[in-house]
């Protein structure tokens, strides 16, 4: 196969995995965001938000991800 219908194929995959992730994320997902540590401000004129704990968990997965398909990947 050519490398390029390869990269295709992978772009694809990557394009997909979070389509599905927003699709059906407000039913599955929904403590997403409100774990212990992300931190929440709301005011009058503006609210902020900043999702420490939630990204180091997504941080975790990846690395994770990307360290099996590596791991696979060299065999």
């Amino acid at each position: 196969m050519p490398h390029i219908a390869k990269m295709l194929i992978v772009a694809g995959i990557v394009l997909i995995v979070p389509g599905i992730v927003v699709g059906f994320g407000q039913k599955y997902f929904q403590w997403f965001g409100q774990l212990p540590g992300d931190m929440r401000v709301e005011r009058e004129n503006f609210k902020v938000f900043f999702p420490i704990t939630s990204m180091v968990i997504v941080s975790i997965l990846l690395s994770l991800i990307l360290w099996i398909i590596r791991y696979f990947s060299n065999k």
